[in-house]
């Protein structure tokens, strides 16, 4: 079947993604390959759908099928979806992921390589052509670029060919193998379906472990991503999700156990698992300050949790047992421990350590001194913030500093700092405490972007400061706002704001840092 027939068969409801489908996630990369084999009428694969009574399936999306017999992508999404998203200009109905993957690609007439938009590269070359326009208007609507690329006498021989070439992707075949038969259940596609996608971008144990789920509840995806949205500050997926329902169903961390539990287990599991999760991320913004995606660095502990707090009935009433679980939370979280090795060897440690109520804590934490080689105790050390890039693991200990010390922005009237100031110009920000623009010519970028080179402000104090030096705006501060400085841990010896001496003042405030979170 030709490409724009598949294209038109999506659109008129005859093709369409079964319910157990993950969803699109192909990279740009993975895109630019595609397009480039397609060019060079390279093989590119062969599809698998699945062809059965449209009455008979639920399928992604909110467009109708057609009336009849449809087709089921089980293989072939990722490449369907990126030519349906380049040539029509649009994700299909069925889409669920970034579009971003394969929006704004172009093609360079004379190098013949697809690059997505760089405005610094292809702004001023009229050789850069938007795929997807070229595509969407043909040759027809191209008159008036023609005009200008035959000015390029040495390129104009080759223009026709080319643009031809990418035009007759759309007419490229695409072989097919079809699944037919009455005694193809749902059950027996999905197993295919975990077959075949042993390739390419292969499935994890997480989207095989939603496609059976799915396949028993074709809802399941829908009511799943509902229940994200309302943790939609901290951006976790539809895996993550999955790992906590599974610790509180089964108590281990690999999804196969979840394959033979019904649809009803699954509801009453995704239930509890949302009572216990929004129970811990409560207790870990409320108490570290710690409420959205860029400070949560261990998500992966939350499933450990949630299993915790469900044997406790959803509510853990010891205020001291609350507090040592969070000391665990916040251990692990600084420590990395769920960031190397095996997630899976990670989470069974910790739901072993917690199968009896008696000492569970006592064990998770001696699981971390051992794991990590920690002779006494959980000491910070000033080098632990000698790391670099918003990304790094102590942004997110600075950032709870920030929170449970009531560190203070450098503006009156508004002293203490929180997640929920009103107003677009109050949200809190990363500042760069001596500026990256004076900064740049005299440090290395991990220095420019050091840890101890970070506070947190708000957006309107961080606009306010622009590209200023310590040494001109903190006299100010210090004279306006009283104690605001000593707040956010900066060295007060002034000779330290000086930018000839940065990398003092960073060891001076890296030792503030540890003070502070030890205390």
């Amino acid at each position: 079947m030709k490409v724009s027939e598949i294209l038109d068969h999506i659109d008129s409801g005859h093709m369409a993604l079964p319910t157990f489908q993950r969803g699109y996630v192909w990279n740009r990369k993975q895109v630019r390959q595609l397009m480039d084999s397609l060019y060079q009428g390279l093989p590119v694969g062969s599809l698998l759908v699945w062809v059965t009574p449209s009455d008979n399936v639920s399928h992604r999306g909110s467009q109708d099928l057609a009336p009849g017999v449809v087709q089921l992508l089980l293989d072939g999404q990722q490449r369907i979806t990126s030519l349906y998203g380049i040539i029509r200009g649009k994700p299909p109905a069925f889409f669920d992921g970034d579009d971003k993957a394969f929006t704004g690609l172009y093609f360079h007439l004379a190098t013949e390589e697809f690059q997505f938009y760089q405005s610094s590269v292809m702004k001023n070359d009229p050789l850069w052509l938007d795929v997807t326009d070229l595509m969407q208007r043909g040759n027809a609507g191209m008159s008036e670029r023609y005009v200008r690329l035959m000015n390029v006498p040495e390129f104009a021989d080759h223009m026709f060919g080319r643009i031809n070439q990418i035009l007759a992707i759309g007419e490229t075949s695409l072989h097919e193998d079809k699944i037919t038969g009455d005694n193809k259940t749902v059950e027996v596609v999905v197993d295919i379906f975990e077959r075949v996608n042993s390739r390419g971008t292969t499935l994890s144990q997480g989207d095989l472990a939603l496609a059976k789920i799915c396949a028993s509840w074709p809802g399941g995806r829908e009511v799943m991503k509902a229940k994200l949205m309302g943790w939609e500050d901290y951006n976790f997926n539809l895996t993550w999700l999955l790992r906590n329902v599974n610790a509180i169903m089964t108590g281990e961390a690999r999804f196969v156990h979840l394959h033979d539990k019904g649809t009803q287990d699954i509801q009453d599991g995704l239930a509890r698992a949302e009572r216990s999760i929004d129970y811990a991320l409560n207790l870990i913004a409320d108490r570290l300050g710690l409420d959205h995606d860029k400070v949560i660095s261990a998500p992966n502990a939350l499933p450990v949790m949630s299993r915790y707090i469900d044997q406790w009935g959803g509510n853990i009433a010891s205020g001291r047992e609350r507090d040592r679980l969070l000391y665990w939370y916040f251990q692990s979280a600084r420590l990395g421990h769920f960031s190397s090795g095996s997630i899976d060897s990670r989470l069974d440690e910790g739901f072993e350590a917690i199968k009896e109520s008696d000492g569970a804590i006592d064990r998770l934490i001696a699981n971390l001194h051992l794991q990590h080689n920690l002779q006494h105790n959980f000491g910070v050390d000033p080098d632990h913030f000698s790391g670099s890039n918003v990304n790094n693991r102590y942004v997110s200990v600075l950032y709870a500093l920030t929170r449970i010390r009531e560190a203070r922005d450098w503006n009156d009237p508004y002293p203490v700092l929180k997640k929920h100031l009103l107003g677009k110009r109050s949200r809190l920000e990363l500042h760069h405490i001596f500026p990256k623009s004076r900064l740049k010519s005299r440090y290395t970028r991990s220095e420019v972007n050091a840890v101890a080179n970070f506070c947190f402000l708000r957006k309107e104090t961080n606009l306010n400061i622009r590209d200023r030096l310590p040494s001109d705006y903190f006299r100010e501060i210090r004279e306006k706002s009283p104690g605001a400085l000593e707040s956010q841990w900066i060295p007060m010896n002034e000779e330290l704001w000086e930018i000839k001496n940065y990398p003092q003042f960073l060891e001076a405030r890296r030792k503030l840092l540890a003070d502070a979170t030890n205390e």
